[in-house]
């Protein structure tokens, strides 16, 4: 729209427009730009929890448990969940030095099935059909993780 404008203006003072033209292709551009229903934003609340992953799942998950208080509310053989308040922090094994996995949101009125349909729209790519949690990319490649805003996390095998 800005490049319109300044098109438009451009003309306006090379004389290809007169003033009346210029203020009537303004307000009509206004008004099309009024009438076109913006798609509403899927409301983040929380940040549910970060997962990291770390060369030693014992030895990260017992520094936060010792360092922070935070107790140990679920475990497998490769995930640890910690408690944080309401939150989690997830502790995975993973290969290499440690990073950040994902981060994960919670949205108000989580409907699955709508976050993936605009993801459709965006052409991002999504990992499952699950209803009650999943993860995307975003445009920067950061992997994120949205569901309800009282996901209390699954550890796997």
């Amino acid at each position: 729209m800005i490049q319109t404008i300044e098109t438009m203006l451009s003309n306006f003072e090379r004389g290809k427009l007169t003033r009346r033209q210029l203020v009537l292709s303004l307000a009509t551009l206004t008004a099309a730009a009024q009438t076109v229903p913006k798609e509403k934003a899927f409301e983040a609340v929380t940040v549910n929890h970060v997962t990291v992953k770390v060369p030693d799942l014992h030895r990260t998950s017992n520094f936060y448990q010792e360092f922070f208080g935070m107790p140990l509310k679920q475990q497998s053989s490769k995930t640890h969940i910690l408690g944080v308040g309401s939150s989690f922090f997830g502790v995975e094994q993973g290969d290499g030095p440690g990073r950040v996995d994902h981060y994960d949101f919670g949205i108000t009125g989580f409907d699955a099935d709508k976050i993936r349909a605009r993801l459709r729209k965006l052409n991002l790519k999504f990992d499952s059909d699950s209803k009650e949690s999943f993860k995307f990319f975003d445009p920067d490649g950061f992997q994120v993780q949205v569901n309800a805003p009282d996901y209390v996390g699954h550890v796997g095998s």
